[in-house]
């Protein structure tokens, strides 16, 4: 008798979880959630916070330079950019066609002049004649053909900074200015003939948009962050291409070959020694 009341009351206990198990996955409608591919609730893209700049009075700035750089997305640190599920430059032409970005010209890199939808498709687009002949009538046909936009030309960004010493804080910064995808061109039989930027966004302005979308961490494949955290925690590979000067001239233009790249490391290590310096007694 008294294994008879213990059965019961197991199975009792036992129908009693599984009807509370089955009230837990059901929503108030009475649906189950959709199920997560992550053991815990991610933050939705939308709600992504922006990381706060520090007020900068111009007085408090000690010292500035600022910096051009390449980013090749072919380095393994920068995989970010041409990940298939969200490269950069997907995003970049996702913000402009929805209004969110505004393209500046590439005539110089001060965001003197908005781009036009025209010329934003002419970067996009490229248009080309051949001539066939028709086996019918054995006549000559021009015909137009149109090139779609391959986000794998894209293999280099540029960008705009702003390095200075903050008194205030007692701290060197950087803020990004602008950002430039770099687009081949080849000829007919494949072989690349030059490189230009397509357009300049004004990364000041783009920082909220950048928050909402998502990048693939270079540091941990399977874990994600936002575009903006990306850039600000400066999760990229890079290398100086031109830093202010007199002559506004690039490293290219008075080094080549292997000296090209000691001078952009030395320009590197000439900012983090002045950090260094102001801290030596």
């Amino acid at each position: 008798m008294r294994s008879k009341i213990l059965l019961l009351i197991a199975t009792l206990f036992t129908v009693n979880q599984g009807l509370n198990a089955q009230d837990f996955f059901l929503t108030e409608s009475g649906a189950a959630p959709q199920p997560l591919d992550s053991p815990y609730e991610k933050t939705p893209k939308e709600e992504m916070p922006v990381l706060a700049y520090d007020h900068i009075r111009e007085a408090d700035v000690f010292w500035e330079k600022r910096i051009w750089r390449v980013i090749d997305v072919r380095e393994k640190m920068n995989k970010s950019f041409s990940a298939p599920q969200n490269p950069l430059i997907s995003v970049l032409l996702r913000g402009i066609e929805s209004g969110d970005i505004i393209p500046y010209s590439t005539l110089d890199d001060k965001f003197s002049t908005p781009m036009t939808g025209e010329e934003i498709q002419g970067q996009l687009y490229s248009s080309d004649t051949i001539s066939v002949i028709d086996p019918d009538t054995y006549e000559q046909i021009i015909t137009v053909t149109q090139d779609q936009f391959n986000p794998e030309d894209v293999k280099r960004y540029r960008i705009k900074e702003v390095w200075f010493f903050d008194e205030e804080t007692s701290t060197m910064q950087v803020r990004i200015l602008g950002l430039a995808p770099l687009k081949e061109e080849y000829d007919d039989n494949g072989i690349l003939r030059f490189e230009y930027p397509m357009f300049w966004v004004y990364y000041p302005n783009i920082r909220k948009y950048l928050a909402g979308e998502e990048a693939m961490n270079p540091l941990a494949a399977d874990q994600t962050l936002s575009w903006e955290h990306l850039m600000e925690a400066r999760f990229f590979s890079s290398y100086i291409i031109k830093e202010g000067n007199v002559h506004d001239r690039r490293i290219e233009e008075y080094k080549t070959g292997e000296d090209a790249l000691y001078e952009s490391l030395k320009i590197e290590e000439e900012m983090l020694n002045f950090e260094h310096d102001l801290w030596s007694y």
